[in-house]
């Protein structure tokens, strides 16, 4: 079997998103601490205090909850673009056969929990939340991954990091066509022009990063204003900067390279203590009861697994697509569990769909719970694989010898 070797940016991404997981889990268990102490009111005060500036047809003064969720996310979706695109291109996406099964469970990933979610919340005042279940956290996902160290075979590293960049995208996809509000159509084509700017920059090789920054500043504005998620700007702000051959001195390398530790070890953690904050009352688990809580506990939980398995099965015996050779069915099993990690982008989603602070709160703890319940099954999962493949390879070794 030939050996599956990993590119230098792939372990790069993989080692950082390992570390950032863990850090995501303390800065996560800090913030609910601190929420619930006597700091707890001045805590969350703090994340809703508005800082910025108002000018002449410029608005800039909002909330640090909102700078972060639309700016600083942003440039996190920055990130995954630039992620998705090399996969694409010179990753495991560019092969079509490779491509096709991370792609259809990742589709099965997304389509079986928002299933779930509507069967129980269908015609009720959170159908909205639907979106909230279809979400893998990569940084925690990965995270968990990396406590098996060695044990996990390399395809499947590959396979769980393509699942989790193609269900962001479509999360993305879902969050542009169905979280949009006040739509105005002036600001949207003032972001689509500057994006077709771009795109003509890229198509006359200018490579300096600082002809895309810039503009890409503004059409984060434009967009804002335009009412679908600024978010977005930061994926067409990625697929505009030039990938060329992918090599080390690539506009797109560099600026991944260097949006890495930042976005892992900055970003990501204020993320999660600006909107884990959450303040436990003294009946905070009759959340668990509501339609919405069971509909996204359920599907990240159940629904993930169960759809990665049933469209990864039917890829194959279809001869869509191709089981890789280190890896079995239980492998997949287990990293369709850890896809129900939704965290980062189903708290998103969960801020988008809903403006009412105590379902909010609830939809939190529900993901919150489901994640940290797939974690735990996912890890333990994989686990007993590796551990009954390190007892086989022993007994081979012993009837060679």
């Amino acid at each position: 079997m030939k050996k599956i070797r990993l590119s230098k940016l792939f372990n790069e991404f993989f080692h950082s998103e390992k570390t950032s997981g863990l850090l995501l889990i303390g800065c996560t268990i800090l913030s609910i601490i601190i929420a619930n102490t006597s700091l707890g009111p001045g805590y969350l005060h703090f994340w809703h205090h508005s800082i910025g500036f108002n000018v002449p047809y410029i608005d800039l003064y909002h909330p640090i909850e909102y700078w972060v969720n639309d700016g600083l996310m942003a440039i996190f979706f920055l990130m995954i673009g630039l992620e998705i695109e090399r996969e694409l291109y010179a990753g495991e996406l560019s092969n079509v056969r490779n491509a096709l099964l991370p792609v259809f469970a990742a589709i099965g990933g997304m389509v079986t929990p928002a299933l779930f979610h509507y069967l129980l919340n269908h015609g009720t005042d959170t159908q909205g939340g639907i979106g909230i279940p279809m979400a893998t956290d990569i940084a925690f996902a990965l995270g968990i991954l990396s406590l098996l160290g060695n044990k996990v075979p390399p395809s499947l590293k590959i396979f769980l990091t393509a699942l989790a960049i193609i269900d962001d995208l479509g999360a993305i996809l879902v969050i542009a066509v169905f979280y949009t509000k006040g739509f105005s159509l002036l600001y949207f084509g003032l972001s689509m022009a500057i994006f077709g700017l771009l795109l003509v920059f890229n198509r006359l090789r200018i490579r300096h990063l600082i002809f895309y920054l810039l503009p890409g500043i503004l059409m984060w504005y434009c967009m804002l204003k335009s009412g679908v998620h600024a978010t977005i700007s930061g994926i067409l702000l990625a697929f505009a900067i030039p990938f060329g051959d992918g090599g080390e001195r690539s506009p797109s390398y560099k600026l991944q390279h260097w949006l890495h530790k930042p976005v892992a070890f900055v970003i990501l953690p204020i993320f999660a203590l600006a909107n884990t904050g959450i303040l436990f009352s003294a009946d905070w688990y009759r959340g668990y009861g509501t339609k919405n809580s069971l509909g996204i506990i359920s599907g990240l939980v159940l629904g993930k697994p169960v759809g990665i398995l049933l469209f990864c099965f039917a890829a194959i015996k279809l001869r869509i697509s191709r089981l890789p050779a280190d890896i079995n069915w239980l492998h997949i099993a287990g990293a369709g569990i850890l896809a129900g990690i939704g965290f980062t982008m189903s708290i998103f989603i969960t801020l988008l769909a809903f403006d009412h602070a105590e379902t909010i709160v609830d939809a939190k703890i529900a993901v919150l719970s489901a994640s940290v319940l797939a974690g735990i099954l996912g890890f333990l999962v994989l686990r007993m694989i590796s551990g009954k493949s390190e007892v086989r390879g022993q007994r081979s070794k012993v009837g060679r010898s």
